[in-house]
């Protein structure tokens, strides 16, 4: 592997360049590694990671232009607040959270006096239980005390293994390979059924698509995605909604003949539609189950919903990137990006591993996990690097069926890989919900 630094590049307190370079290498690895397997390749073909292609990447919704609009991102009451003892940080981008968030603490000309009157536990504690999104803001020592703290260290980074027995995959040799002229595709022939949210999960799942891979997104016609948030994701895929309590056999069809279910919800959440990894291998012998969440499948905060930028602050990021006295916040969503490339690395490695022992597999991965190994677990480059020059090496513009869209280049690269996903995101929910 061959490194590029450029010194400026996603610069922070805590090292985010290293983080955001780790991940990235970790997939481009995993997919040059199982494209080898799959082509009869006598070498892995060599990865490079470029730290502009990462930290563009990494801020990929920030260089997102639709006919030249530039994308919104956080809602005007997705912020920080100041409260009686401190701050909390609210999420209200989507707008069941911006209700709930309403419904406790008033009309939104007397937010500012409503969270001054209490103190941050109580707004948190308060908003969760109306089934909004407010955390408060801690530093990573009272993090690190925190119960939820504890089970998400006492956990692996990436947690994985079998759930049964069934027979190892027999992959299709790849008809193209860099010597005949065409992209090598290590996910070629996978169907990936998608069913995560936000960022993280699109991110993992936008990345499988970059590789070849038949991405399926399916949602529930009844929770509509961003739509700039869609568009930044969605690159590679095709997106269809199913109402799960009512489609169930529509549903059942495409898992019948899917390789790799990603979901992104909160554990347990999915369990009632018999989507947990157990259910799914039994319904799916051989699946790759690969599941995401906030805070991780233990501990008390374990159903909880969450965001990258709600993790932030409650693991004492936003004290490290800022003070107590005036949060911070990190250069990028680094949590869900980062998470999002390790999730689909984790795919990646599971289906080359199918492929000698067998097995259905499952993958797990959680924000607050890769938070800690951020905290705690990283080593700062101590030679910085070469000045960033900015993102735009790393954009490209393409005509889709929501407009011409600028956008940011994937970073996961290796000697005859793709250098660009095969079709462009189109409207949310307006595919079929069948496969290609």
């Amino acid at each position: 592997m061959t490194g590029v630094m450029r010194g400026g590049a996603l610069q922070a307190r805590l090292p985010v360049r290293e983080l955001a370079r780790a991940c990235v290498d970790a997939c481009a690895l995993a997919a040059a590694g199982l494209g080898a397997r799959r082509a009869g390749l006598d070498e892995v073909p060599a990865v490079r990671v470029d730290d502009g292609a990462v930290a563009t990447a990494f801020t990929s919704e920030r260089h997102l232009l639709v006919d030249g609009r530039a994308p919104v991102t956080f809602a005007p009451l997705s912020r920080f607040w100041r409260t009686a003892d401190g701050w909390v940080r609210t999420h209200a981008n989507y707008p069941h959270h911006r209700e709930r968030l309403l419904r406790v603490m008033g009309p939104p000309d007397t937010l500012e006096e409503a969270f001054a009157e209490r103190s941050a536990l109580e707004v948190e504690e308060a908003v969760y239980a109306a089934g909004g999104l407010a955390v408060a803001l801690r530093t990573p020592q009272e993090w690190k005390a925190h119960p939820q703290a504890v089970a998400v260290a006492a956990r692996p980074l990436v947690e994985r293994g079998r759930l049964d027995s069934a027979r190892a995959r027999a992959f299709t040799p790849l008809e193209g390979t860099p010597l005949e002229g065409a992209p090598l595709l290590p996910a070629a022939g996978v169907r990936v059924l998608d069913l995560t949210r936000v960022v993280a999960g699109p991110v993992a799942t936008r990345t499988l698509a970059l590789l070849g891979a038949d991405v399926l997104r399916v949602d529930s016609p009844k929770s509509p995605e961003l739509p700039d948030q869609h568009a930044d994701t969605g690159f590679g895929k095709r997106s269809a909604t199913l109402d799960l309590a009512v489609d169930r056999r529509a549903f059942d069809e495409l898992l019948s003949a899917a390789d790799v279910v990603v979901t992104g919800y909160r554990p347990g959440a999915l369990d009632r539609f018999g989507l947990s990894a157990r259910a799914l291998a039994e319904r799916r012998p051989g699946i790759v189950v690969a599941q995401l969440s906030a805070w991780g499948a233990f501990g008390p905060w374990r159903e909880r919903r969450g965001f990258d930028s709600l993790v932030q602050v409650a693991t004492g990021i936003a004290v490290v990137e800022g003070s107590v006295e005036q949060p911070g916040a990190l250069p990028a969503q680094a949590l869900d990006h980062g998470t999002g490339y390790l999730l689909a690395a984790e795919v990646l490695r599971a289906l080359a591993e199918q492929s000698d022992e067998g097995g259905s597999r499952f993958v797990r991965l959680a924000l607050a996990r890769t938070a800690a190994w951020l905290m705690n677990d990283i080593a700062a480059d101590p030679h910085g690097g070469a000045p960033y020059g900015g993102p735009d090496a790393w954009l490209a513009e393409t005509d889709s069926g929501i407009g011409r869209l600028r956008y940011a280049l994937s970073p996961v690269s290796f000697a005859g890989g793709p250098v660009g996903w095969a079709r462009p995101p189109g409207p949310w929910g307006a595919d079929p919900a069948r496969w290609g």
